[in-house]
């Protein structure tokens, strides 16, 4: 079940708010942490156990940490054991596929006999969990936040559905006063309503209208210059409406239940470079990776060739997080890289590009990347690259054009045209509060994405729901 079908609109929200507001707010995290384990357990009742699993473990070992002290010895004894036991699960659902076929690959080369195995399937929102788990046990060793003492409060947290599968990944410190009381109100019930359907939109009017043009343009063996450069496109539009929209519903939908979840996007694709674009894409993960990986790796603390180090490590690390692939690799050191060099542009003096220079090179520069995310293999994302300087000819095949329809051709300029709507505001006041607008302007702010909404459920209607690109993370 996923938040962009009718299921989910029509029978299960209705199910979880009716429940969650019957209940006297002193024991409403019940039906939040109980039905969120349904909405879990609809797609896979054995995975369920896992995530149950982890969050006893993880709730027990920090209860031990506190008891004996988190920084004595046995204390930071507990805390490897939470650690080890976490990345441990991680390690095998995620990666035990990548590294046993890495293995028969080298078998194979020698000649050798190969390692009989069976695929594992990877369950799904694993790596958000677990990333909960390791951030929880960390900030609580450093004492930047207290033991919870309620298994309900912490269970609660770890499977709150809105962000359960594909985040933000929310830090117990962040809604740790919100586990044990928060408020509601109609205001607050309706902003979170409205965060909710323009998520939607974002989903299923762009995102899910760009999916055809990019999954035929990524699965052609030979693309031509137009077919790669429209595939690039589409699939770098198309990612971030996606994840974003998940995002913005994620944190709409726990507004509507007095939960205060984290930004994790702020229009990263008008940013003047790469770093500030990691400071608005996925700024919870990006966040992470400073705090529990750069940072305790040494930073900038150490001199400046070993900041380059930390930052390329830092970024290929990040990039097999989200998957067991070469590609993730590749598209991390492509990142890593992209820092290490803004890093000495601006320690060599250099001043910002101009931003009509800047925003061109930094979007071209991550979309090139994204073709590796992108990929199904090495061999997939080097035919694309082919395919961009020309290599396979010029014009769009018959291959991609008999695939795309005049929607998603006019989808591909609307989508780019609401990547930098927000430019706007400096003339428009777009950017404003409503209620520093006019009458008719609050009425469109309210308005419109309610009518947005409805056109969305009607595309949805038309055609099969499809899955958030961020589940097979």
């Amino acid at each position: 079940m996923i938040f962009a079908s009718f299921e989910f609109v029509f029978l299960f929200l209705p199910i979880y708010f009716t429940a969650y507001f019957l209940v006297p707010a002193k024991w409403r995290n019940w039906p939040v942490l109980l039905l969120s384990w349904l909405f879990y357990g609809w797609w896979r009742l054995d995975f369920l156990a896992l995530l149950m699993a982890v969050t006893v473990f993880t709730f027990f070992t920090a209860r031990l940490m506190d008891a004996k002290g988190p920084k004595t010895k046995v204390g930071t004894r507990l805390l490897v054991m939470g650690l080890v036991g976490n990345l441990s699960v991680l390690a095998y659902f995620k990666y035990a596929n990548f590294g046993v076929g890495a293995f028969n690959d080298m078998m194979v080369a020698f000649g050798l006999t190969t390692v009989g195995w069976s695929e594992i399937i990877l369950p799904i929102g694993l790596s958000f969990y677990v990333l909960q788990s390791v951030s929880y046990l960390i900030d609580l060793w450093r004492g930047d936040v207290p033991v919870s003492r309620s298994f309900v409060n912490y269970a609660a947290y770890k499977a709150i559905f809105s962000q359960l599968i594909a985040g933000p990944i929310v830090r117990y410190a962040e809604i740790e006063k919100d586990l044990k009381h928060r408020e509601h109100s109609l205001a607050l019930f309706g902003e979170g309503a409205r965060r909710f359907m323009i998520g939607f939109v974002m989903k299923v009017a762009l995102g899910d209208t760009l999916s055809p043009v990019v999954e035929a343009a990524f699965h052609l063996p030979s693309p031509t210059l137009l077919d790669a450069w429209t595939g690039m496109l589409a699939y770098t539009l198309q990612l971030y409406f996606d994840f974003a929209g998940y995002s913005a519903m994620a944190i709409g939908l726990a507004l509507m239940c007095g939960f205060h979840f984290p930004e994790n996007f702020n229009n990263p694709y008008l940013s003047g470079n790469i770093q500030e674009f990691w400071q608005r894409w996925h700024m919870t993960l990006g966040r992470f990776l400073r705090d529990y990986l750069y940072i305790p790796l040494g930073g900038s603390r150490a001199g400046p060739i070993r900041t380059y180090v930390n930052l390329f490590l830092t970024m290929v690390i990040g990039g097999f997080w989200h998957g067991a692939n070469w590609t993730f690799l590749l598209w991390g050191a492509w990142h890593g890289g992209m820092l290490a060099v803004h890093r000495a542009w601006s320690r060599a003096g250099f001043g910002p590009m101009p931003y009509w220079l800047a925003n061109p090179i930094l979007l071209l520069a991550v979309a090139l990347g994204w073709v590796t995310f992108r990929a199904t293999d090495i061999h997939g994302a080097f035919a694309m690259y082919k395919g961009l300087i020309g290599l396979n000819g010029t014009g769009l095949s018959d291959g991609l054009a008999w695939q795309i329809t005049p929607d998603q051709w006019w989808c591909l300029p609307i989508a780019l045209g609401f990547v930098y709507l927000p430019l706007l505001s400096r003339w428009t006041g777009f950017g404003r509060p409503p209620e520093a607008h006019g009458p008719l302007w609050r009425a469109g702010w309210a308005v419109l994405p309610f009518l947005g909404f409805l056109l969305s459920l009607v595309l949805l209607y038309s055609r099969a729901a499809v899955p958030f690109l961020y589940f097979q993370f």
